[in-house]
């Protein structure tokens, strides 16, 4: 009897932008799973397709779709937050082969960036137009994120936020757009306080 032989890591591509087609490789871990290409189309449909001038926190990075799409699309800054080595080999290797420019990388849990970083610490005075949170997809968002994030947003910034269960969201976030495509829960937010 055969075994179906299983791949060491899988592959992404790139929507649209300067790396449009080229492909994300990323390593084969549990709970790591990319952002689906519908879901990402539509989030970035959302966000508008050229992402000129933005500054982009990219919590939770994984396979690093959502933070490359948004470098390819234009954005001025990314900086992604991974705490697994493996995961962040990966994506210094993506970095490298794709010379991303506007990209850093940082190894750190995403709650204890965000508090060095809400008492300016990790990021300084960088204030973020998008955040995208996209957890372990068996893990969910933890509650103390939203709270961390208003004094890193700049004016008008917005949240994404994807997981395998609907978010509740606190009352000082509004959504702004909302999907479901298979078992992923995907939100547009913005803070108001």
């Amino acid at each position: 009897m055969s075994r179906k032989r299983t791949q060491p890591g899988g592959e992404v591509r790139v929507i649209a932008g300067e790396w449009r087609s080229r492909r994300i490789a990323f390593p084969e871990l549990p709970g790591l799973r990319p952002t689906p290409d519908r879901v990402r189309e539509t989030l970035f449909n959302w966000l508008g397709h050229d992402l000129e001038g933005f500054r982009c926190l990219d919590l939770y990075a994984g396979s690093g779709a959502l933070g490359f799409e948004a470098h390819s699309r234009g954005a001025s800054q990314v900086i992604m937050v991974e705490n697994n080595p493996v995961v962040v080999r990966a994506l210094e290797a993506n970095a490298t082969r794709f010379s991303a420019s506007r990209l850093k990388i940082v190894r750190a849990d995403a709650l204890e960036f965000l508090r060095r970083s809400a008492n300016g610490g990790a990021v300084g005075e960088t204030r973020f137009d998008v955040v995208f949170i996209d957890p372990p997809f068996d893990q969910g968002v933890p509650d103390e994120v939203l709270s961390l994030l208003p004094p890193l947003l700049a004016t008008g910034g917005l949240v994404y936020m994807e997981a395998g269960v609907q978010a509740v969201v606190p009352q000082s976030w509004k959504t702004e757009k909302q999907g479901k495509a298979g078992q992923v829960h995907f939100q547009l937010m913005r803070w108001e306080p």
